[in-house]
Order: C-alpha cells, then sequence, then structure tokens
C-alpha cells in the first residue's frame, strides 16, 4: 500500500462526495408544489448592514402542505423580507400580516413539472460531469507517483469504481427529483 496513492482516493472520494451535496442542495431549491424551507435557502437581505440569510434571522414552518409561514424574530425586518422575496426568482407573492410573511406554494402545470425536470437533469450531468473532473485529476496524481506497473492499474480502478459509484448516487437523485416532481 502507498501512503500517498491512499491519500489521493481519499480527496477523490471527497471531492466526489461535495459535488453530490452541492447538487443535493441545487435540488433542495427547486419547488416541487410542496412546501419545503429549503426553498427559501437562497434568500438573503440586508440587515443591520449585513447581507444576511433569511433562515438566521427569522423561522420557516410548513403551516400546510402548500404554505410556508416565515417569522422574522425582529419584526422590523418584515419588509425587507417581502422585498427579497419578491425580488428573488421564486416567482412567489409574500403575505404580509404585520407579524409574519405568508408563502402560499401554487400547484405546477404539467408544462412546468416538464421544465423543472429538464432543470434536474441538466444539474445532474453538471454533477456527473464534476465527478469525472474529479476522477480526471485522481488519476493524473496517482500516474505522478513512482508506483509499480500494477499498483497504479489497481489505484486507477479504485478510482474507476469511486466514479462508477458517485455517477450512480447522482443518477439515484435526478430519479429521486424527478419523480418528486411529477407527483401531484
Amino acid at each position: 500500500m502507498n501512503e500517498q496513492a491512499d491519500m489521493i482516493l481519499m480527496e477523490v472520494e471527497d471531492h466526489m462526495s461535495k459535488t453530490l451535496e452541492v447538487l443535493r442542495r441545487e435540488f433542495a431549491g427547486i419547488r416541487t408544489g410542496r412546501a419545503n424551507p429549503a426553498l427559501l435557502d437562497k434568500i438573503h437581505l440586508p440587515y443591520y448592514g449585513v447581507d444576511t440569510p433569511l433562515k438566521q434571522i427569522s423561522s420557516i414552518a410548513v403551516v400546510e402542505g402548500n404554505q410556508l409561514f416565515i417569522k422574522p424574530y425582529d419584526k422590523s425586518v418584515l419588509k425587507a423580507i417581502e422585498h427579497a422575496i419578491m425580488a428573488s426568482d421564486l416567482g412567489l407573492n409574500p403575505q404580509n400580516d404585520g407579524v409574519g410573511i405568508r408563502l402560499i406554494l401554487p400547484a405546477l402545470t404539467e408544462q412546468r413539472r416538464r421544465e423543472l425536470i429538464k432543470d434536474v437533469e441538466r444539474l445532474g450531468e453538471h454533477a456527473k460531469v464534476g465527478v469525472r473532473n474529479v476522477r480526471r485529476d485522481g488519476n493524473e496524481h496517482i500516474k505522478k507517483l513512482d508506483l509499480t506497473e500494477d499498483a497504479e492499474k489497481g489505484y486507477l480502478e479504485d478510482v474507476q469504481a469511486l466514479t462508477d459509484q458517485f455517477v450512480k448516487k447522482v443518477d439515484e437523485e435526478i430519479k429521486y427529483k424527478s419523480d418528486e416532481l411529477l407527483k401531484i
């Protein structure tokens, strides 16, 4: 066993895991017609002069299957939250009741579901490219080591096995999110 090659394998697996996590976060931001607080993860607003994530200055609860209720810890930011949501690409109309903000997620049309599935597949392909780029980098690092031919071949096969494993996981995530979008 070669310690350097083992470290490279660990780094390859770590980078592939991070690529998968990024994909999961991106998928969480795709609206499915059901309320999910992760939908608001990308929303930031100025709070005392600092660009702050919405989830840090408020509680976000799922009220019904298709409703989110945002209750800020400081009521003075209600208007700012409302403006931030309207300025986002979510396409939602916030309803401010003076205590919090209610977001009602309309049901998705069939056409919109198909568009979102294409987005999911595109994001999945980007993740697969990321995994393959990690494989390429790992292979290059292994080839630079002074390994015997058999050892190098074994490590390259290990990198390929990791690649196959993570590409399969990406495919599973794509299928899960696509199925979730198709549910009415």
